[in-house]
């Protein structure tokens, strides 16, 4: 089998005071238009990790051929949507792409291009990085997924990336690429962008 993705929905959103990845960015949710994302990208399987309101996730994704995957310790933090997805994965997948369900900027185009990068140079990690700064769409190959099934809180993902940087391959894009949703503010500044025709 090929690459995997992973899309991380399953959080509380405190900070929004809502579930921010069923809020409309464009003609769609958050959470659709990346699930969309990493479908449009070749993707498969899509596995969609939910937690928080789990059943408006679903409905919202049920026409989609993504199969969500339920992480009931999700408050507990980050990693555990990690151990979740990658648990969930068939045994075959050589390589799966973590994808935030907040990030609206990140489309098909750049899911394609990290899975490329790591056919190209046969790397175990693939990074998107934003000027100086890395965050997902981030390839992990099978060699490191056990290092993404343990652990609570948050960050695992990010301690993985630092702990092979040096083995690792990158994919650059714009800065301005760079927005998760976390608060109304997030939100505004994504919709604002979009309306204007910019897709990142």
């Amino acid at each position: 089998m090929g690459t995997a993705g992973i899309v991380l929905a399953a959080g509380t959103a405190t900070r929004m005071g809502e579930n921010k990845v069923l809020l409309r960015v464009g003609e769609e949710a958050l959470v659709r238009r990346v699930a969309r994302a990493a479908l449009e990208a070749g993707l498969d399987p899509v596995l969609m990790v939910v937690g928080h309101e789990a059943g408006r996730l679903e409905r919202e994704l049920a026409d989609l051929p993504c199969r969500t995957v339920s992480n009931p310790a999700f408050e507990k933090g980050m990693n555990t949507s990690l151990d979740a997805g990658v648990g969930a994965l068939p045994a075959g997948v050589a390589a799966a792409v973590v994808l935030l369900a907040d990030m609206p900027f990140v489309d098909a185009a750049m899911v394609r291009s990290v899975v490329l990068r790591h056919e190209e140079t046969g790397a175990p990690l693939v990074v998107s990085r934003y000027g100086s700064v890395l965050a997902p769409p981030t390839l992990y190959a099978r060699a490191l997924f056990a290092e993404l099934r343990s652990g609570e809180g948050d960050g695992r993902g990010r301690e993985v990336v630092k702990r092979h940087l040096g083995e690792a391959a990158y994919v650059d894009w714009p800065k301005e690429a760079l927005l998760d949703v976390d608060v109304a503010e997030d939100l505004e500044r994504a919709r604002a962008r979009l309306a204007k025709g910019v897709a990142r």
